[in-house]
């Protein structure tokens, strides 16, 4: 029995001294080599130990994870490694008061609460990324040398109290996310480059408001000169005049506890709720009898155009016929359709006209469990819809397609930014007309048909189409992030935060949706347009795919690929195949790993061609972190990198029959996540599309 006691004595004691996460110890062993292991920071190591074992300076725990970093004022400098984000449990991190250069990381801990970077040397932009740091409360950048203008990111940060970017060089307007900071009590922007007005702020719960020296205009809302701590001088221009009144129906006030005076609710107060309930009494009566009414109808509308004003006027393209579906597991990378009819050329032959009532398609999904090729034949029984768009909505949307909402030009047409008054921004590309043949009726008919039936999370989904008075045009949802080539090529504020993490998944669900088009469509659907601005990015910097489905316009590449992209066979467009698309996606690898565009003009002649540059040094070790992109800051490990390498060097071979198929692009980088020390599978587990 005593034994027993003791055995149980034991077991207890271990478990309470359990050694940290793995996960957690490499990313503080990666900060403190990062941050040229200071030696202030007693008790941490560059390899191994265990930081919740009391002996780690400034770290706190709970149980087997770190909950707290408080390093203020230890004289530290460099930069904090590239595996914060292994910090799941982190909710405070204190790193006021030392000598910190370079950019604030994009990926940080993602549940911190309390956040204080401030009284360092940090520059560049506010990371974008805190737009999905849904937990933090307080957030202290003051004092630091950061500039350019804030993202529009505060959507989400509904509990954030506390807001200091003081002591800045931050320059333009306030985002009107702001507004969504609805449990906001101090804010501190003084002495930055600020301008516009402050009218985001007026419903603010702020008690704490110093704004001084900026650029401000306009008027001060009387809403927040009730604040009891308010500065506002400086070099900020507000207007002496009388602040316009709000619009009619619009009410302005600062939210409070107890405005509820009296705890009842106003006579006008009463009526209006009684209108309210009234209109939309009489107009689910008048829905419901204009569903009955055509309820019979070949052609349903699922929005009453004449009733509804300030959106879009919509018609549905429904699918006719069989609705079952192939279901087949082939990893997570595959939400996606493919027709199984034979006979879809005679499908291609409808009418724009017939093209309101239907279009067919059938669905084919991928479900990725693990890294495994095994295929399980399923059914289903969903449909997929397109939808037609009104050409007036469109150029109203677009403001007649003015050059102000211009987001890109290819060799077919150009894309246009679409904002409706609801909130929603679509992209339109208007297709040059005169590739269509004129005698022919079904020609955007026939791409609709097609592209309808690709969907894949990787991806760029069509939203509608317009075909309209000599106008056609093709719907897609609109990323704000833009394209990689952006965030890769132009100097703007969205230039840095491409970490290694974020370029290997980038890389891999580019490669996964290539993988979808040449093997898991049918038929095999050829890309021929992958490069890097067709590469659009979402919030989360997330990979999606665009321009597919156009390649009957691609008859030759180089001119639509431009140079530097387009595979050596690809000269003659008769020889153009799957293999080719291998060739441009191995080219955007190499502008991940690189940083550089496919073809620099201004470069010596023997680095003008990327391929040519880079081949030669793909295998050579010490080479590699020469031609690694410097915004890196050679925050990567270098088997990752290598490895990276490795798998351009096989996409990019001149001849097409030694370049991979996508299955196998995709396989490698598999492996290489999985093989990775930099611990890439969490990163990528991090984000829904990805399951590990």
């Amino acid at each position: 029995m005593m034994r027993l006691l003791i055995a149980s004595l034991a077991i207890i004691v271990t478990l309470a001294h359990a050694k940290t996460e793995k996960q957690e110890v490499s990313a503080l062993n990666v900060m403190f080599t990062s941050l040229n292991s200071p030696p202030k920071l007693k008790g941490w190591k560059s390899s191994g130990g265990d930081p919740c074992d009391g002996s780690w300076e400034g770290v706190k725990c709970k149980g087997s994870s770190v909950t707290e970093l408080q390093l203020s004022g230890y004289e530290l400098s460099g930069s904090l490694g590239y595996l914060l984000s292994n910090l799941k449990s982190l909710t405070t991190f204190d790193l006021s008061k030392n000598n910190l250069k370079g950019n604030i990381p994009y990926q940080l801990p993602p549940n911190i609460a309390n956040l204080d970077f401030s009284e360092n040397e940090l520059d560049g932009n506010v990371p974008y990324s805190l737009s999905q740091m849904n937990k933090l409360k307080s957030i202290n950048l003051g004092q630091n040398k950061l500039d350019g203008e804030l993202s529009d990111m505060f959507q989400k940060l509904s509990k954030l109290e506390t807001v200091d970017f003081s002591l800045n060089k931050l320059s333009g307007k306030l985002p009107q996310s702001f507004a969504n900071l609805t449990s906001l009590k101090k804010l501190h922007l003084q002495e930055n480059r600020f301008k516009g007005d402050i009218n985001v702020l007026r419903n603010l719960p702020i008690d704490d408001l110093n704004i001084e020296d900026n650029q401000f205009e306009g008027w001060i809302p009387n809403e927040l000169k009730e604040i009891d701590s308010l500065l506002t001088g400086g070099g900020n221009d507000w207007s002496t005049e009388t602040a316009p009144p709000p619009p009619p129906g619009v009410k302005y006030g600062r939210k409070s506890g107890g405005s509820n005076q009296g705890g009842g609710m106003s006579i006008g107060t009463g009526l209006m709720i009684a209108g309210a309930s009234l209109g939309v009494l009489v107009l689910i009566i008048v829905l419901i009898g204009l569903v009955s009414k055509k309820k019979s109808s070949p052609n349903p509308h699922f929005i009453d155009e004449d009733n509804i004003q300030h959106t879009p006027r919509l018609r549905s393209m429904r699918s006719h016929g069989s609705s079952q579906e192939l279901r087949i597991d082939f990893g997570n990378d595959y939400k996606g359709i493919k027709s199984l009819d034979s006979d879809d050329e005679n499908v291609q032959g409808v009418g724009s006209k017939g093209l309101k009532h239907s279009v067919s398609s059938r669905v084919m999904s991928f479900n990725d469990t693990e890294f495994a090729n095994k295929l399980n034949a399923k059914r289903t029984t969903s449909t997929r819809a397109a939808t037609e768009f009104e050409l007036s909505d469109l150029q109203t949307a677009t403001a007649n397609f003015a050059p102000g909402n211009l987001l890109g030009e290819g060799s077919i047409g150009r894309v246009y930014r679409a904002k409706y008054p609801d909130g929603r921004t679509l992209a339109v590309k208007k297709i040059d007309s005169t590739l269509f043949d004129s005698s022919k009726s079904e020609g955007l008919t026939a791409i609709v048909m097609g592209v309808s039936k690709i969907r894949h999370q990787n991806i760029a989904e069509l939203v509608g189409y317009c075909s309209e008075q000599g106008h056609n045009m093709l719907v897609y949802e609109c990323f704000r992030n833009g394209s990689l080539h952006e965030f890769l090529h132009l100097s703007d504020c969205f230039s840095k935060p491409l970490t290694w993490n974020t370029r290997v998944r980038i890389a891999l669900g580019t490669a996964r949706a290539v993988e979808y088009l040449h093997e898991a469509c049918s038929p095999s659907v050829m890309h021929k347009n992958i490069k890097s601005s067709n590469i659009l990015l979402d919030a989360d910097l997330n990979p999606r795919l665009s321009d597919y489905g156009l390649s009957k316009f691609y008859t030759r590449t180089s001119q639509n690929l431009g140079e530097g992209y387009n595979a050596p066979e690809a000269k003659n467009p008769d020889a153009y195949t799957p293999k080719s698309d291998v060739y441009s996606f191995g080219v955007v690898m190499l502008e991940l790993l690189t940083g550089r565009v496919p073809f620099d003009g201004s470069k010596p002649r023997p680095e003008r061609s990327l391929v040519r540059w880079a081949t030669p040094q793909l295998h050579d070790i010490d080479a590699l972190s020469n031609i690694a992109d410097p915004a890196l800051h050679g925050l990567y490990p270098p088997k990752s990198l290598s490895r990276f390498a490795d798998i351009i060097a096989l996409c990019v071979q001149v001849e097409p029959e030694f370049r991979p198929p996508m299955s196998e692009v995709v396989q490698a980088l598999v492996r290489m996540v999985q093989r990775s020390s930099m611990k890439l599978k969490d990163d990528l587990r991090a984000h829904e599309e990805y399951d590990f």
